[in-house]
C-alpha cells in the first residue's frame, strides 16, 4: 500500500517537471520551494503579498521592492516572459516553482497563480513589531538562498 503512494508520488512530480517551461531557471529545488511557499504564506496572512501578473508588473514598475516567485508550468510562456526582464532591470531577485496550482494554494487563492510578488512591508497599514521580524526573517532567508542558486547558475 505505501509503495503505490510512493510511485503516485514519483509520477505527479514526473508530471510537473514534463510541463515545465524551457526558461524556468532558477528553478527552486524541494527545500527551497518549501520555505518559499511557507513565505508566501505568510505573506499573504499578513497582507504583503502582490498575485497574478498584471499586480506584479505594476508593483516593479512603481518601484517596490521584494522577492518575485514565477511558476514554470505557465502555457502560453509568452504571458510571463516579460517578467525576469523586469525583475532584473529592477535588481529585485526572482526564482521560478514547478506548479503554479501550488504557487496559488500557499498565497490562499483557489486560481492557478502564474507569479506573486513578496514585499517586505505591507501597502496598508502596519504589521505588529513581531509579525514584520518573522517576515523579515524568513523573506532573508529566502532570498540568500536565491541569490546563491542564481550565482551557481552564472
Amino acid at each position: 500500500m505505501g509503495s503505490d503512494s510512493e510511485t503516485e508520488k514519483s509520477q505527479k512530480e514526473r508530471k510537473k517537471t514534463a510541463a515545465l517551461a524551457p526558461i524556468a531557471k532558477p528553478l527552486a529545488g524541494k527545500k527551497l520551494c518549501k520555505r518559499t511557499f511557507k513565505l508566501v504564506r505568510r505573506a499573504s496572512e499578513s497582507k504583503c503579498l502582490k498575485r497574478g501578473v498584471k499586480e506584479v508588473v505594476k508593483s516593479i514598475r512603481r518601484g517596490n521592492k521584494g522577492l518575485c516567485i514565477i511558476a514554470g508550468n505557465i502555457s502560453p510562456i509568452d504571458v510571463i516572459t516579460h517578467v525576469p526582464i523586469l525583475c532584473e532591470e529592477a535588481e529585485i531577485p526572482y526564482v521560478y516553482v514547478p506548479s503554479k496550482e501550488d504557487l496559488a494554494t500557499a498565497g490562499a487563492t483557489k486560481r492557478p497563480t502564474c507569479c506573486v510578488l513578496v514585499l517586505t512591508k505591507p501597502m496598508k497599514g502596519e504589521l505588529g513589531k513581531e509579525e514584520q521580524e518573522k517576515l523579515k526573517a524568513e523573506y532573508d532567508q529566502v532570498v540568500s538562498e536565491v541569490s546563491e542558486l542564481t550565482s551557481s547558475l552564472i
